[in-house]
């Protein structure tokens, strides 16, 4: 069954058309990997999903739900159950790591404060950030951000995640550290999107692969059948670093 559903999505800005016909779908439990080159507009899409963009055409639906028709009241609660994993890991800078961390939950739960600090100090040993809790962002390094955005996004205890180039400048041990942690939230059964440059990546956590392009978007298959060809991968990396 299809958690997400894109249909015939257009977008522009001014007269530059971003997305023309978007097709796409993910299954529950699915992580599909989308893929395509600077300024494809893939985040575009990500942000749509949430009602941070609107298209000029088309449908998005989650779990059955056209959020394209939903005022902003309503989209606080599809926001509620589809956590976005922003780039740059957007916290608050004046906030501890706790209260990053937190803050969703005092936002948008009746949880009391003992609950709070149990689910979150949870969180934290999950994502390995023990001891961090009282840390500002300005204290932790890119890793270290990274994995605070993410443990913010999943502290609601999600259906779907949106990673936005969650990989985006990390070192390679960061980055095994972050693919281990997608990895393991997708054993959860969380659906997922995962926006990237990073091949390797996305072969590692994805289950399918999808490439944006000239507006639309091209299935390209099963990773498990991608690993089979070696040069159609080559291929996809010459692609994707194409613009």
């Amino acid at each position: 069954m299809e958690m997400i559903e894109v249909s015939h999505f257009r977008k522009m800005f001014g007269k530059k058309v971003i997305h023309d016909d978007v097709n796409f779908d993910v299954k529950k439990g699915e992580c599909l990997g989308l893929l395509g080159g600077s300024g494809a507009g893939k985040s575009v899409i990500l942000r749509s999903l949430i009602g941070l963009e609107r298209p000029d055409s088309g449908k998005i639906q989650i779990d059955g739900t056209d959020v394209t028709q939903l005022d902003e009241s309503d989209l606080i609660e599809i926001r509620k159950r589809v956590a976005y994993v922003f780039q740059n890991g957007a916290l608050f800078d004046s906030m501890t790591v706790y209260d990053n961390i937190a803050y969703p939950l005092c936002e948008h739960t009746n949880l009391s404060k003992h609950e709070i600090r149990d689910r979150v100090l949870s969180t934290l040993q999950m994502f390995n950030l023990q001891g961090a809790e009282s840390l500002l962002p300005a204290e932790l390094s890119g890793g270290m951000q990274k994995r605070v955005g993410l443990a913010r996004a999943i502290i609601m205890k999600p259906d779907v995640i949106l990673y936005d180039e969650p990989t985006a400048g990390l070192d390679p041990a960061n980055t095994v550290k972050i693919q281990n942690l997608i990895v393991q939230l997708k054993s959860t059964g969380v659906t997922s999107i995962l926006v990237t440059h990073d091949l390797d990546t996305a072969i590692r956590v994805c289950d399918r692969l999808a490439f944006l392009e000239d507006g639309h978007v091209e299935n390209l298959g099963a990773v498990a059948d991608l690993k089979k060809d070696p040069v159609q991968i080559l291929q996809l990396f010459v692609r994707g670093q194409g613009d």
